[in-house]
């Protein structure tokens, strides 16, 4: 089988924080002036990130994982995505060699340039620093020499003057070109992530800084040496067994709803409704990619703008996003909450995630304290706060049969949420047994036909959770059906 040439590279960083986002946004911006079609990756499990390149390319962002996913399917998800584009821009996460385990590369941005085989920018933050810039470039060249560090980049120099001596220092000990520079720039400055940062990119809120992270891009890197690294990249090959079928999702906007081809859609497949506004818009797209597969139809939809739930629906799919920034008029959509309420009384089968599990609560306390009436069909209260709740891979099992799993099967996934949840009931109908690095916890909600918990889930991580959640919606159709 011939392999496929892909022009690609990675953005890695020697740790957070050291402005690899910046660099990869001006870059993606920066390459979009010269009229090339750009497409964004995200190493590890990350809504935010994926939402920034979505905005500056114009194509959905993919992440790329290889902890929830098979390294096959990784390669899979890279290539789909890197279809019809003339450059991959792939932003690492954390420092370069951070994954899931600290003894290893698993989970990391090193093992995912290491399979595709993409040669790797190292953003290293430099200020305060001169000749100690090449000793730190020299223990991330070291400590793995199977990842190929291409090139560096050095972030917060103080003037030219003080990039010409790092670049110097870093070429003549490490042997790498130091290919671009950006000085310290407070309007490069990312705001904080967990407070509205997708509804602020819905608004264009953010366009000025892509703008200006391009111009420093222009004025201090190379962009046709970094062309060229990209263009070194050798040819990849397709996995021999595919999960996917059909091509990735439509790129005109790069919206989520901008479906691809839908393969296994067919007039006997079920009709699934997705929440997708800016309180709702955490959704990894090869999960919906793999729900049409299975031959539904998605059905996309707004609580947040006052619509209920589509009437033809066989189910129901909330991810997550920010409802606590918009708590107060979701609080407002009375009609939507006990439309709702009703269409899961008569045995709708819902999942939902994170952001859609506060809102199936009963209530949402913000940080002011100030507390807003949900749905109220989990017999739970949210409340916010400021400092993370939660944070990291989790493999889930389940304790009950549940709308995505039957009792005892895993799923794969991650949590990243600032809230906390109080059940209201002593014996709370927990779905899942969680493990993660800190061990492990009983964590959401399975009644019946509802299931729902903080864990953002990767379909790709077990088919079968499709397969299963496709079927159940079929059947409460065909019931339906029946009754009317």
């Amino acid at each position: 089988m011939s392999g496929v040439g892909c022009r690609r590279l990675v953005i890695a960083g020697t740790g957070s924080g050291v402005g690899k986002t910046s660099v990869t946004l001006g870059l993606m911006a920066a390459l979009r002036r010269r009229g090339l079609t750009v497409q964004g990756f995200k190493c590890g499990p990350d809504y935010i990130d994926p939402a920034y390149h979505r905005a500056v390319t114009g194509r959905p962002s993919r992440n790329l994982d290889t902890w929830m996913v098979t390294p096959d399917t990784m390669r899979e998800i890279f290539l789909r995505g890197s279809e019809g584009c003339d450059i991959s821009v792939i932003e690492g996460v954390m420092g370069l060699y951070d994954g899931k385990d600290p003894l290893a590369n698993t989970g990391s941005t090193a093992e995912i340039a290491m399979l595709l085989e993409a040669p790797v920018l190292l953003v290293v933050n430099v200020q305060s620093m001169a000749r100690s810039a090449a000793a730190v470039v020299l223990g991330y060249q070291k400590l793995d020499e199977r990842v190929r560090i291409a090139g560096v980049i050095v972030n917060k120099c103080g003037s030219e003057g003080h990039y010409r001596m790092v670049k110097a220092a870093i070429e003549q000990v490490c042997g790498v070109p130091v290919i671009g520079w950006l000085k310290r720039d407070e309007r490069l400055d990312i705001p904080e992530r967990h407070l509205g940062l997708v509804p602020a990119i819905e608004r264009g809120d953010l366009g000025e800084l892509f703008e200006h992270a391009a111009d420093l891009v222009e004025h201090g890197v190379d962009l046709d040496a970094i062309a060229a690294l990209a263009g070194e990249a050798p040819k990849l090959q397709w996995p021999e067994e595919r999960l996917f079928r059909g091509e990735a999702a439509a790129l005109e906007g790069g919206s989520l709803t901008d479906a691809g081809t839908k393969v296994g859609e067919d007039a006997s497949g079920p009709t699934i409704a997705v929440a997708l506004d800016a309180a709702f818009n955490f959704y990894y797209p090869e999960n919906l990619e793999l729900l049409e597969q299975a031959g539904a139809r998605l059905r996309y939809f707004s609580p947040l703008a006052g619509e209920k739930i589509p009437a033809d629906a066989d189910g129901l799919y909330i991810g997550g996003g920010f409802p606590e920034e918009f708590a107060a008029q979701l609080a407002a959509g009375e009609a939507v909450k006990a439309d709702l309420r009703t269409r899961i009384d008569n045995g709708l089968p819902v999942f939902a995630e994170c952001g859609g599990y506060m809102y199936l609560a009963r209530s949402i306390t913000d940080r002011a304290g100030v507390s807003y009436p949900m749905a109220g069909v989990i017999p739970a209260d949210v409340r916010m706060q400021s400092k993370l709740a939660a944070l990291g891979y989790r493999e889930a099992t389940a304790l009950v049969d549940c709308p995505l799993l039957e009792k005892g099967e895993t799923v794969r996934g991650h949590e990243f949420h600032y809230s906390t949840l109080t059940a209201e009931l002593e014996n709370y109908p927990y779905v899942y047994e969680t493990k993660g690095m800190r061990g492990s916890a009983q964590e959401g909600y399975c009644r019946d036909n509802v299931m729902a918990g903080y864990t953002h889930v990767h379909f790709a991580s077990n088919p079968r959770v499709v397969e299963r959640f496709a079927a159940q919606c079929r059947e409460f159709g065909g019931r339906q059906a029946c009754l009317g």
